[in-house]
């Protein structure tokens, strides 16, 4: 009995990409490329009349992205088991996709020989996940501390953003630190550039809340 091959479908706005994989992909017999989609949308609706085994899912992609993608592809079609195949391992990215409903998680230096496994393990229902996306995971999983975004700070950045934490105006810090006015702005935009803050509110509450300054010493 000839068994039957594993159906697929390629999720991905370049098509270099998805024409790469699919004449990859289709010289084994055991896989079966059915379609191929340009953007997350266009996958959603597709899988829906294909109810392919397995979707190979990029991640950044116009209009919807693939975590979005994955989500409403996994309600419109369960049994579809999701890839993320995709150039980025932040943690940003990983989780969200993994709880939207991806199966499996890998990076686009992936061999080809361990793409097809990861496609053939997907359809029994297990998972294939990057090394460094493994660890990620395991240290989610059991809690271990994440890297504090105050790594991201130079040692000065963390004075500013202590003065900062302390209400201390830009001339104060400049006095304080021995340091120029004009160097101290120039500190202030690098620490909410780094830190994604918009305000100097928003970094004095999250030295606080980082606890790189107690709370009775503001």
């Amino acid at each position: 009995m000839t068994k039957e091959a594993v159906r697929v479908l390629i999720i991905d706005d370049h098509s270099v990409v998805r024409r790469g994989l699919c004449a990859f992909l289709t010289t084994y017999p055991e896989i079966e490329v059915v379609g191929e989609a340009a953007s997350g949308i266009e996958g959603i609706e597709m899988a829906k009349t294909l109810v392919p085994n397995v979707a190979l899912m990029d991640l950044l992609m116009p209009e919807m992205d693939g975590i979005e993608a994955t989500r409403q592809l996994k309600a419109v079609s369960p049994s579809t088991q999701v890839i993320v195949l995709t150039s980025y391992s932040d943690d940003e990215r990983i989780f969200p996709a993994i709880k939207a409903g991806a199966l499996s998680y890998l990076l686009k230096d992936v061999e080809p020989n361990e793409l097809v496994r990861a496609i053939q393990a997907a359809h029994h229902g297990e998972a294939t996940l990057h090394p460094t996306v493994a660890t990620r995971l395991m240290k989610e999983l059991t809690g271990e501390t994440r890297t504090s975004p105050l790594d991201e700070l130079t040692d000065r950045e963390r004075d500013v953003l202590s003065c900062i934490a302390r209400g201390m105006s830009n001339a104060e810090i400049a006095t304080s630190l021995m340091i120029g006015e004009r160097t101290v702005k120039t500190h202030v935009s690098n620490i909410l550039s780094k830190l994604h803050l918009q305000d100097r509110t928003q970094a004095a509450l999250f030295a606080l809340r980082e606890r790189l300054v107690p709370l009775d010493d503001q």
